[in-house]
């Protein structure tokens, strides 16, 4: 089992970057694929990106894509977004899931964390 608790939620405005950060806590992390997520109020919840336990690949949601960046540090057992050129349409709250599986699928992952406040105002 694996523990998460998401960091760097903020208001920035269109155009602006920040950068979420995704801490785990168990000795297993690096034997988990990863995914971020993000929930707009009265819209369910959607991808964003994945990655695979080494790093070694990444996967995007259309809309991220060439904009955000996932990446991990298995050594400090930490999942990182870098989202850059953020838009009024990013807002939602941000969460980080760990799976067994690499997808792009809510229901594969069985471990969230509490999720972090994005704001981009126009």
């Amino acid at each position: 089992q694996v523990q998460l608790v998401e960091s760097g939620g903020g208001l920035v405005q269109a155009g602006g970057s920040l950068r979420l950060s995704c801490a785990a806590s168990g000795r297993t992390f690096s034997s988990y694929a990863m995914g971020w997520f993000r929930q707009a109020p009265g819209k369910e919840r959607e991808f964003v990106a994945a990655i695979w336990w080494s790093g070694s690949s990444t996967v995007y949601a259309d809309s991220v894509k060439g904009r955000f960046t996932c990446s991990r540090d298995n050594a400090k057992n930490t999942m990182y977004l870098q989202m850059n050129s953020l838009k009024p349409e990013d807002t939602a709250v941000y969460y980080c899931a760990a799976s067994t599986y690499y997808s792009t699928l809510v229901r594969e992952y069985p471990y969230w964390g509490q999720g972090t406040q994005v704001t981009v105002s126009s």
